[in-house]
This record gives structure tokens, C-alpha cells and sequence, in this order.
């Protein structure tokens, strides 16, 4: 079993807000993940809902922004949110740009050098975390979700879509949905995978993953504000991705919010319907 190292523990809505460390296999470095635990965890295993956090973000933001402890203890589910990168593996690079390497793991498994040792989010979230988590805490292994913010939500999409029946649902709030038809995308599929083999990238583009989607019913619950920069500068391209469900027939809602942008101050008005969505694939 894993070895997980409590930082630190704080009083939430009756519940406990953690954040632990553990020494990854996957990745070859110490990572760190923040766990909610409501108070019904003290007397029965619990639902997992998985966060997957965005650019220059870590295992903190989603806790000290989005006010979700609230509902995640009226729902009774366990909230994990890991780190969006490996830290200091020492890679040439690895803190040269904000949307590239530290905090911009694209939770992809790299395939290209020097970022195939390291960088391989993907098998973190889906296998070694599941695991970790599993282990150390009451959860129930077959009811568990999963969600995420910008480059998260490009994580939540992929790693729901490459994995049919490990998550019962999957939301997303400004999810990158087409990388490699972006900026961000082509800069980290480039960086992660090379230039030369285009179709490796299609195997991370829940554009293109929705075509050959072979597995359980799921629908993709998708949020966009509608005055995101983003949106508007091209890098998330939501109507790429409902476009290819709606010719594959695949459910899919877009959830368009006037007057909001991509910040956490649009996640958090929101936070609590998804939550709400989650739970309800749980009973």
C-alpha cells in the first residue's frame, strides 16, 4: 500500500478538508492531492468525485475557490483533487512557460523525451490515484465521477472517454474540447508527443474520442461561460466537440451561461449543480 503523508487537515462544513502527499510510481516524484471528506465518511463508504484543476493551477485551487465542500457534504461524496503536473523532476524547460510543463501536464501520458518519464498524468488520475485513494479512505470503488475546470476539462473528458465504465458521469466546466485544433493543445501535443505523428494526438481529443466510443452509456454535461476569453480567442471550442456527438449520436449538453467568463468565480456559481448532476448517477 501507498504511503500517504497528511500536510494538512481543516474543519468544512462538518466534514475535513485533507491535503497529502505520496511518493507516485507513475510519475517518479512526490505528489500531492487534496481530499474532502464529509462527515458521513466517519460512518460509510462514500462516492468519489475526481477534480481535475486547470493551467498554473495545483492540488489548492479548486478547495479555496469553489465553496463545492458545501455541497459535496449535503450530497455525501468525497471530493479528491490531485495536482495538474509532476514538480521539480528537474526537466530542461519544465518552468519556461506557464501553459507548457509545470502546472500543464495536459493529463496526457507523454510519449516523446525527455517528458515520457514523468509525464504521464493520464495513468496518475485513472490508475495510481484511484488506487491511493481506494486504499486510504472509505469510498465505494464503483461509484465514482469525474470533473474539471479548462485543461481539466479537457482531463475529465479524455479520461472518462478512454475508460468506459470507470466513471458513472463526467462534467466540465470550459473544457479545452478540440486540443489539437488550438493553441494550447498543438503547443502541449507537440511538446509531449512531437510533431510528426498526428494521430497519437487524436487519441487525447475528446473531439475525436467520442467517434469510436465503445463502452456504458455516458453523457458529457458541459458548461461554457459565454463571455470566456478563451471561447472567444479559440483555445476551447466547445461547438467542435457537440458537433461531433451530435453526428457519432452522443449524449452530450452544453450549458451556455450568459455574462460569465472562465474564472473561479463562474465555477463557483455553478459548482453546486454539478455535484447535484454527479450524485444523482450515484443512487
Amino acid at each position: 500500500m501507498t504511503v500517504i503523508t497528511l500536510i494538512s487537515s481543516n474543519k468544512c462544513f462538518g466534514g475535513l478538508q485533507k491535503i497529502y502527499s505520496h511518493k507516485s510510481k507513475e510519475l517518479d516524484c512526490e505528489m500531492k492531492f487534496a481530499i474532502f471528506l464529509p462527515a458521513a465518511a466517519e460512518d460509510a463508504k462514500l462516492p468519489v468525485l475526481y477534480w481535475l484543476s486547470g493551467l498554473t493551477c495545483n492540488e489548492t485551487n479548486f478547495i479555496q475557490k469553489s465553496g463545492a465542500q458545501r455541497y459535496a457534504a449535503e450530497q455525501g461524496l468525497i471530493v479528491v483533487c490531485p495536482d495538474t503536473s509532476p514538480r521539480g523532476v528537474n526537466l530542461p524547460g519544465e518552468e519556461d512557460s506557464w501553459d507548457f510543463g509545470s502546472g500543464a501536464g495536459f493529463y496526457v501520458d507523454a510519449s516523446k523525451d525527455p517528458w515520457s518519464k514523468h509525464y504521464k498524468m493520464f495513468s496518475y488520475i485513472t490508475q495510481e490515484l484511484i488506487d491511493v485513494v481506494h486504499n486510504n479512505f472509505p469510498t465505494i470503488p464503483d461509484k465514482q465521477a469525474i470533473a474539471g475546470h479548462s485543461m481539466g476539462g479537457h482531463g475529465a473528458l479524455i479520461c472518462a472517454l478512454k475508460n468506459p465504465g470507470l466513471y458513472k458521469s463526467v462534467s466540465a466546466f470550459a473544457p479545452i474540447c478540440n486540443p489539437i485544433k488550438c493553441p494550447w493543445g498543438v503547443k502541449a501535443f507537440t511538446g509531449y508527443f512531437g510533431e510528426t505523428d498526428k494521430d497519437e494526438w487524436k487519441n487525447w481529443d475528446a473531439t475525436e474520442l467520442v467517434t469510436g466510443y465503445n463502452g456504458p452509456p455516458l453523457e458529457l454535461y458541459i458548461d461554457q461561460g459565454s463571455e470566456d476569453s478563451f471561447l472567444k480567442d479559440g483555445q476551447l471550442l466547445p461547438h467542435n466537440l457537440v458537433e461531433a456527438c451530435k453526428a457519432a449520436q452522443f449524449p452530450c449538453v452544453l450549458n451556455m451561461r450568459e455574462g460569465y467568463d472562465h474564472s473561479y468565480f463562474y465555477v463557483a456559481s455553478f459548482i453546486g449543480e454539478h455535484i447535484s448532476y454527479h450524485a444523482s448517477h450515484f443512487k
